[in-house]
């Protein structure tokens, strides 16, 4: 094989790795660009295991690019969510979803409380399912530090990795009667289908505004959807659609995209919405109603 085969046999690979580290496409996009270029460029017939040493650069280059990151986002407006990945298409190819299907929104904003080499070692060792030798290997660390890090990062995740037990057609239902109850503005509607407890976390980076505080409760949750419906009434749209696999929303507001929503619904009520609206990470999405 040669070493372009190679890569791209290993690039849908290489690319989960980034986006779970990063949450970015274009930062993972380019981190998997990077590691083409140090692989293009490395003694091939050296290397016993294509994968494992590609697998070591790009978690090594993410782990990187996470830690310059940190100073910009203490600069950040308000909270920071990952750029979602939206499907609208129902008839989309599943290998297109191959990724989507299997990362969170709601999973990528709790990683977002892990140090960079925490979350490297926690995906590692929990998503992708390596031994603590190699973990070790790419961290450069003794295996029983490796443990302790994935303990507790894993701890820290526990309480709040979202949960998806629910089958899609009972998401669909769920939020086709929510969509119905927000179009009209019916507050009361909408809160019964939301947890007591339900959070509302936005992301504006300071582009849009947005509110800089999680809103907790269903009261003031089913409000803020009820006072955008009040501010341009019968001018907001939504579209049910996947949201990093999960279900989600995207809304319309006179027309032109509005923002990206990623729910999670436990027990068959909305228990937190993630609300992309930083028209940055909206870029993979239609920006008008379709």
């Amino acid at each position: 094989m040669t070493d372009t085969t190679t890569f791209n046999a290993l690039r849908p690979r290489l690319f989960s790795i980034a986006y779970r580290m990063l949450g970015v496409r274009a930062d993972a996009e380019d981190v998997v660009q990077d590691a083409w270029l140090r692989w293009h460029g490395s003694a091939q017939e050296a290397v016993q295991s294509a994968e494992a040493w590609l697998v070591t650069i790009t978690t090594r280059l993410a782990i990187d690019r996470l830690r310059g990151r940190l100073a910009e986002c203490e600069s950040y407006v308000g909270w920071w969510l990952p750029e979602p990945i939206v499907e609208l298409d129902e008839h989309t190819p599943e290998s297109h979803a191959e990724l989507a299907s299997e990362v969170s929104m709601a999973f990528l904003w709790v990683l977002e409380r892990l140090s960079p080499e925490e979350r490297a070692a926690f995906l590692m060792r929990q998503v992708f399912d390596h031994d603590y030798a190699d973990v070790a290997a790419v961290l450069g660390k003794s295996e029983a530090a490796c443990r302790q890090m994935v303990h507790r990062a894993q701890e820290r995740v526990q309480q709040q990795k979202p949960r998806f037990e629910i089958p899609r057609e009972q998401h669909q239902a769920l939020l086709g009667r929510f969509i119905a109850a927000a179009q009209i503005g019916d507050r009361a509607a909408m809160k019964t289908m939301l947890a007591d407890d339900v959070q509302l976390v936005a992301d504006g980076g300071g582009k849009v505004n947005s509110y800089l505080h999680i809103l907790h409760g269903a009261g003031r949750v089913a409000g803020s959807f009820w006072s955008l419906e009040h501010q341009y009434p019968q001018q907001v749209v939504y579209r049910q659609a996947r949201v990093n696999g999960g279900p989600g929303l995207v809304r319309y507001v006179n027309g032109k995209l509005e923002s990206a929503q990623s729910i999670v619904i436990e027990n068959d009520r909305i228990a937190a919405v993630l609300i992309v609206r930083n028209p940055d990470k909206l870029t993979g999405v239609p920006q008008t109603i379709f």
